[in-house]
Formats: C-alpha cells, structure tokens, sequence
C-alpha cells in the first residue's frame, strides 16, 4: 500500500511541474506578444501576475486536497472512475498477488 501512496505523490508533483512548465511558456507568449505590440508592456505583466496567482492558488489546493484524503479515499476515487473492465483487470492482478504472497508464506 505504501507504493500506492508513492504512485499519487509522483503523480501529484508530475501535474505541479506540468503547471510550472506551463506558467513559463505562459510568460514568453506573453512576453513576445509585447514585443510584437499587441499587447503593452502593463497588461502583458497584469496578465503574468494573474496567471501566477492562478497557478499558486491552483496547486496549494490540489496538494491540500491530496493531503487531506486518507488512502481507502484515493482508491474509493479512482475505483468509481474505472471501467468495469479496469476493475477485472484490477481484479486478477489482486488474485495473482494474493496467490504468489501465499505461495511465499509456504
């Protein structure tokens, strides 16, 4: 269970680089829409603290949203949005895993 924890925490901080990356691609379109004159140098940097702010505000509540749900949580969560052939294949390799943690007890 504990790699599952480890598996939502990489995934976690996977979609805060994602944001990251997209901030600063976020910046040079702006910054080249400046240079370019369609947009003035004050709203391109209206725009860019805006974006930042939506980005910060973005990921403070998806972290505080993954750190306040318990593991039983996240699996209840993903469990409703799998296909019900996700959930057999989830299914068998449970049973695999519970066949070979009894052939290793023996």
């Amino acid at each position: 269970m504990d790699s599952f924890g480890e598996n939502i925490k990489k995934l976690l901080l996977a979609g805060v680089g994602a944001v990251a990356v997209t901030a600063e691609k976020s910046k040079e379109l702006l910054d080249e829409m400046v240079e370019k004159g369609e947009l003035t140098v004050e709203q391109g940097k209206v725009l860019n603290e805006e974006l930042k702010h939506n980005i910060k505000k973005t990921v403070k509540e998806n972290v505080n949203a993954g750190e306040k749900k318990t593991a039983s949580e996240e699996v209840s969560e993903l469990l409703d949005k799998m296909t019900p052939e996700q959930i057999a294949a989830l299914k068998e390799q449970i049973e695999k895993k519970e066949a070979e943690d009894r052939a290793d007890e023996r």
